[in-house]
């Protein structure tokens, strides 16, 4: 598979084998970001998803995703920052 110049890091690196999602957004990030920056992101949609207990199945939920991911893969604005400071530390 031929590698891409990353539009997020600025690396050559190895390309998506496939596109993410079946959209504009999911060719983009096919064709320009490579497989470290989407382990990036997809450690952060997690640690979204965990940080807010979003159900991934509500349409809100998914368009706070799909516009976090274009906001932190191509850096067209300031992505939700989740607070690890307290990690460890919460008490129930």
């Amino acid at each position: 598979m031929a590698e891409i110049q990353c539009t997020r890091c600025g690396k050559t690196g190895q390309p998506l084998p496939f596109a993410p999602f079946n959209n504009d957004l999911g060719k983009r990030i096919h064709a320009e970001i490579c497989q470290e920056c989407w382990a990036e992101w997809l450690r952060q949609q997690t640690m979204l998803i965990n940080h807010y207990g979003l159900n991934v199945r509500e349409p809100d939920a998914r368009k706070f995703l799909l516009e976090n991911t274009e906001k932190f893969l191509f850096k067209t604005g300031d992505t939700e920052e989740v607070d690890t400071t307290k990690k460890g530390t919460i008490q129930w």
